[in-house]
């Protein structure tokens, strides 16, 4: 497949396993069964395609902030979809600032190595990298890090979820952590 030429618009691939990453954190625990977060996002990529000719000038935070938000509205229909007999408004929002606050975590979580200005300038950059490098790390360390550090549980409550002890969790979330930077410092060398 050839890569995107400046013509094309945005690269709206780099932007998958961010996308990916919030829904997983925001899916409530009766609805992971039945809610595909990767049909969600492929959708949402779908739909930015489609935009492309009005996506072509935005700059990264504003084409993040694009795809934020379409993400938020298919989440909510797809929400609709499996059951909801009742549109319920106030449920649509709190998905929608759900997906947003996981955004929000994403970036605490990365600011904590982040030390210089010309780091904060790329944080959209890094963000993607985030998403890449927590979709590579072992399933049972991605969940611990992400129930612990994005979706701000305790470590009991992350034990409770993943039914392990709790110092099982926080070897879990410390080698998660480990790979993570691991991963983010190779990034940096290439």
């Amino acid at each position: 497949m050839d890569q995107p030429t400046a013509t094309d618009g945005p690269d709206l691939e780099r932007y998958r396993e961010y996308l990916r990453t919030l829904p997983r954190l925001q899916i409530d625990d009766r609805l992971r069964g039945k809610l595909d977060p990767s049909g969600v996002v492929q959708q949402t990529l779908l739909e930015a395609h489609q935009a492309r000719e009005s996506l072509r000038g935005l700059s990264e935070p504003q084409l993040a902030a694009w795809l934020h938000r379409a993400l938020a509205n298919n989440l909510a229909d797809e929400v609709r979809r499996l059951g909801a007999r009742v549109r319920d408004v106030a449920r649509e929002r709190s998905l929608a600032r759900a997906v947003d606050e996981s955004s929000a975590r994403l970036e605490v979580l990365l600011a904590a190595d982040q030390t210089s200005p010309s780091q904060r300038a790329a944080r959209q950059e890094d963000l993607l990298r985030l998403a890449e490098a927590l979709a590579r790390l072992p399933e049972d360390q991605r969940a611990a890090v992400e129930l612990h550090h994005l979706e701000g549980r305790t470590l009991a409550e992350t034990a409770e979820a993943l039914g392990r002890t709790r110092s099982a969790v926080a070897s879990l979330v410390f080698r998660g952590l480990r790979n993570l930077r691991q991963m983010l410092d190779e990034g940096n060398e290439r």
